[in-house]
């Protein structure tokens, strides 16, 4: 499976119909969304499709046509993501019509155009199984795991201060085993 840890853009003009499609990780989904709308207000329609694992390991899917004909764009995008096993990830489409009517192959064939665009633009990374971890450590000891953290491009998701440091981390199990040995290294 594969994935994107960043947004991709690409346009696809179609018959004086303006399509510009934005690849993103899931975890931007709402927000972008909310954000293209804002952004594009004179555009028509806002079709998207994301696929992502959910907390049980099941693969959940939607797509919307958003007043499309029915099945003319959300479906054809979301297999775009089937077909290329992207995983965590959406596709919004921000189409502004151009006054001639596609039709509803025009409609499938510009939508599947420019998801596959988008992706073609996109740097697809190896999708990999993140978990959360926490680490307990003295104050003395946060600059170096921070520094490790970063280099090793692993997130701290929070960080709490009583008499010791919490540290919480999101990684894949073979980026913590990494981080870990290169700490023991350095004890």
């Amino acid at each position: 499976m594969l994935t994107v840890n960043q947004i991709y853009l690409a346009e696809l003009e179609e018959r004086k119909s303006k399509f510009i499609s934005f690849l993103s990780p899931y975890s931007d989904f709402e927000r972008l969304l909310k954000e293209l709308k804002q952004k594009h207000p004179k555009a028509r329609h806002f079709v998207y499709a994301y696929r992502y694992l959910n907390k049980y390991n099941q693969i959940v899917e939607n797509s919307s046509d958003d007043g499309e004909p029915k099945g003319t764009s959300g479906k054809p995008t979301l297999a775009t993501l089937v077909g290329k096993d992207i995983i965590n990830a959406s596709i919004i489409t921000v189409r502004y019509f151009g006054g001639i009517k596609l039709g509803t192959g025009g409609l499938v064939r510009a939508y599947s155009d420019s998801a596959n665009l988008v992706i073609s633009k996109a740097k697809l990374i190896e999708y990999k199984k993140e978990q959360m971890y926490e680490y307990l450590l003295d104050y003395h000891d946060l600059q170096r795991y921070e520094y490790h953290l970063g280099k090793l491009g692993i997130k701290i998701v929070e960080k709490n201060f009583t008499d010791k440091v919490s540290l919480k981390i999101l990684c894949d199990t073979q980026t913590k085993e990494e981080f870990e040995k290169k700490i023991k290294f350095l004890t």
